[in-house]
């Protein structure tokens, strides 16, 4: 089945002159998918013979809401998605005073092996297409008949590991004449493929880099991602330099912060002297508790003490907040919890 919604514009033109129908069945194709369609019979303005054509040769890669979750403290939905082989990823709707951000899935499961990160946890089943990483967005809106201004590739997988499909859809979401949002307002969080770091550079997208750290040196990093015995943290902060100078963009730093692991004084000290002196800006994030872990997030006191001895060393930090606390709206697990049941 030839998956249409991971089609911009122009290939979809093609595809139609290629199946015998004039090239601007193309673009009326595409207007249905961005507004959200899932089914070829609701694209009134395409004859019915082409749209019982397209059912029997291509598909439209939609996903069903299997579980719904709303936060009542902020409002806050956690969806469990299926797509049409059954696999299933997490998708979380944020709504900010800024406007509506996504946190979309871009693998069913990872292979990265984080020690403190529920959606690794089984390992990588596949990757998603670019269709399916966007169908999350129209989801959101089509359940919510919200807008969404901001998207964060922070969900289930590593998004540079899946890079190709990833690259079509922020192409896809970006496209002006669908769904339109601006590369500015893209985070992509990796956990750091330096290999893959410097080619999406080469792409000069715009988008903001989240380079999950979570360590201050190479000995702390490796007991907890496993990704750190390839490539150690200079290696990586040198690819981040090349990134930010590339684009003119601040590199976001994620850092979970992890009791007796990674939370000390002498943590913050050395993380603000590796990132002095670059364009950097720190998410201080508490972490989640995860049964198969065993780690424990750092207390309040702990994570200010660290934010404190970034800020008084030049480094611009923040505790991010959390949203959807009462609906486990961190990522993973929502669908290990299906798994388990």
């Amino acid at each position: 089945m030839t998956d249409l919604k991971s089609m911009l514009p122009e290939e979809l033109c093609e595809y139609m002159v290629s199946k015998g129908y004039p090239s601007f069945r193309g673009k009326q194709v595409y207007e249905w998918i961005t507004k959200g369609v899932t089914d070829f019979s609701e694209m009134v303005n395409l004859p019915k013979s082409m749209r019982e054509d397209l059912a029997l040769e291509c598909t439209l890669s939609c996903a069903k809401i299997v579980r719904k979750l709303v936060s009542k403290i902020d409002g806050t939905i956690k969806y469990l998605l299926e797509f049409e082989d059954g696999e299933r990823v997490e998708t979380v709707f944020m709504r900010y005073k800024h406007g509506n951000s996504v946190c979309v899935s871009t693998q069913v499961g990872c292979r990265m092996g984080c020690r403190f990160c529920a959606s690794t946890i089984g390992g990588l089943v596949r990757g998603l297409k670019a269709s399916e990483i966007l169908e999350q967005i129209l989801v959101c809106r089509r359940d919510t008949g919200e807008d969404v201004s901001n998207i964060v590739l922070m969900g289930i997988g590593e998004p540079l590991d899946n890079y190709e499909n990833v690259l079509k859809f922020l192409r896809l979401v970006n496209d002006e004449r669908g769904v339109g949002i601006g590369m500015r307002h893209i985070s992509l969080s990796t956990c750091g493929l330096v290999d893959k770091i410097d080619k999406l550079k080469e792409e000069k997208l715009g988008i903001t880099l989240s380079v999950s750290l979570h360590a201050p040196s190479d000995e702390i990093r490796k007991q907890i991602m496993p990704i750190a015995n390839k490539w150690g943290i200079d290696e990586l902060l040198e690819s981040c330099k090349r990134y930010s100078n590339a684009t003119s963009r601040r590199i976001s730093y994620e850092y979970a912060m992890i009791s007796g692991v990674n939370d000390s004084k002498e943590c913050a000290e050395l993380l603000a002297k590796r990132l002095k002196g670059t364009l950097a800006h720190v998410n201080l994030i508490p972490v989640n508790s995860v049964t198969e872990t065993g780690y424990k997030k750092s207390d309040a006191n702990t994570v200010k003490n660290f934010c404190d001895i970034l800020e008084k060393n030049g480094i611009a930090a923040t505790v991010r907040r959390k949203l959807g606390s009462d609906i486990n709206a961190s990522c993973g697990q929502l669908r290990r919890g299906e798994q388990k049941a």
